[in-house]
This record gives structure tokens, C-alpha cells and sequence, in this order.
């Protein structure tokens, strides 16, 4: 996961209750259709299982990510391939890629406009952007029973932190025209989710992806507050004895053109 927010991420928790994140990101490979002898970039690469399918491929993949934790997992898990701790916002290679990967990553990414600079000018030209990420209306149930507990115990503050960036079609494809990027294909979908631990889904989903605005926050307080979350979610979030996270999803490919479209 790449953010410019001071996470630190339990990368046996992610691989262990929350693989859905990645598992989903692999028909995500079916868009890139990576080649053998091809240089692609794994942008917010987490644990590396996505990298590690794209090498399969016979690709030479670079997986880079802000989160020490998750790169030391990756790096671990697959020590045949190449991962960087990098910010999405920040990066830069000298030798540029045929193709830039992202999964689950961008809408932790508040400084988008940085992030799209970075990726196109570390793409060769018609080099190709495949990503997924957070769009308009993503997890808006859990975010607003979440906000509403900190709310009504007074804190204000912490339910004010804006943690994503989940954006519709035109305002991120916008963003990317305007950079230069050709935009040949983009959806925004519903994708409902189904959470590992049928006890404690929601507040598991909570402690993995939304701990940043629990922080600071007395350890009894918290408890209090997932247990109300959880609850106020029930009639919506859990049926069948499952519980359900309300996504929805942003897909884009996007091309850097041959030539630049933003020439006179």
C-alpha cells in the first residue's frame, strides 16, 4: 500500500483476513496482458502476490511500495524479484517501463496529481497504465457509522481525517488526460465483498484499513466504538452469517502516447 499517511501496516494481517484485496486484483492481469521481456512497474505492490503472478509471465517486474513492513514480507516471500520501499508520489527509475501495474492502491493516495506526474513520466512512450482503486461511493457505509461514533463521543477531529481519495470516472480520468494520458477504458462498479471472519468482519475491516482514525484514542474507547460501528452496520453489512463490505471499484487503462498530446 502506498500512502502518504503514517500507517504502519500488519502485513500477516493483510495476507491472513484481508487476501481479497489482492485476490480480486488478478483478473486486474487479465487487462495488462504482460509479456514476456516486458519492464513493468508493480505500483503499491503490498506482500508481492500480484507481482509475483505478473512475473510469471516472463516479465521483469519491479514491485514498489512506502509500507517497510509489506516490502519486507514481499521481499521474503519471493526473493527471486525486486522490491523498493517508494511513495507513489516520489518515485523515479532511469530506465522507464513498458507498462505501470496498480492495485488497491491510489485511493490511499491524497496527492494524486504528484502520483499521475510520476507514473507518466516513468512510462515509456505508449507504454500503458492498467489500475484499480477506491472509486465514487466506496465503503460509504462503513465510513459514515465509523464517523458517527466519533462523533457522538466528541471526537471531532479524528472523524474529520480524510484517509482516501475515492474518485468518479470523469474526475480521475480528467486528472490523467490533462497529465497526457490517452484514456482507452474505464468502469466504475459495485463490487460487494465478502470479510473473512464472520464475527468480527467489520471491525477487523476497521483495525486493517481504517486504524488512522482511531488513533491517539484510549484502547477501551475503541473497543466501544467497533462494537457500535459493527452493530449499527448489521441490518446492512451481514446476512447469511457473513459480513459484507460495500465496494466500489474504479478500472482505467490508459496510454502514454507516442507522442505528447499536450504539444502546440
Amino acid at each position: 500500500m502506498n500512502t502518504g499517511i503514517n500507517i504502519k501496516w500488519d502485513a500477516s494481517l493483510y495476507d491472513d483476513k484481508h487476501s481479497f484485496v489482492f485476490k480480486y486484483g488478478e483478473d486486474l492481469i487479465d487487462m495488462l496482458v504482460p509479456k514476456a521481456g516486458e519492464r513493468i512497474l508493480d505500483l503499491g505492490c503490498g506482500t508481492g502476490y500480484l507481482t509475483n503472478v505478473i512475473a510469471s509471465s516472463g516479465a521483469t517486474v519491479i514491485g514498489i511500495d512506502n509500507s517497510h513492513e509489506m516490502v519486507a514480507k514481499a521481499s521474503k516471500e519471493y526473493p527471486e524479484l525486486e522490491f523498493r520501499v517508494q511513495s507513489a508520489t516520489e518515485f523515479h527509475f532511469d530506465e522507464s517501463f513498458d507498462a505501470i501495474f496498480s492495485n488497491a492502491t491510489l485511493h490511499w493516495v491524497l496527492e494524486k496529481e504528484k502520483a499521475i506526474d510520476c507514473m507518466y513520466d516513468n512510462l515509456k512512450r505508449t507504454g500503458r497504465l492498467v489500475l484499480e482503486m477506491g472509486g465514487k461511493g466506496n465503503v460509504a457505509g462503513i465510513i459514515a457509522a465509523l464517523k458517527s461514533s466519533l462523533q457522538k463521543r466528541g471526537l471531532v477531529e479524528s472523524a474529520a481525517k480524510e484517509l482516501w481519495y475515492f474518485p468518479s470516472i470523469s474526475e480521475y480520468t480528467a486528472l490523467l488526460e490533462k497529465r497526457g494520458f490517452r484514456v482507452i477504458y474505464a468502469t466504475h462498479f459495485d463490487r460487494e465483498t465478502e470479510l473473512k471472519d464472520n464475527s468480527n468482519g467489520i471491525k477487523d475491516w476497521i483495525k486493517m484499513f481504517g486504524s488512522a482514525f482511531l488513533k491517539g484514542i484510549d484502547d477501551t474507547v475503541v473497543n466501544e466504538i467497533l462494537d457500535e460501528v459493527q452493530e449499527t452496520l448489521k441490518p446492512t453489512h451481514f446476512r447469511n452469517g457473513k459480513w459484507y463490505a460495500d465496494y466500489k471499484r474504479l478500472r482505467v487503462m490508459a496510454i502514454k502516447p507516442g507522442i505528447s498530446l499536450n504539444a502546440n
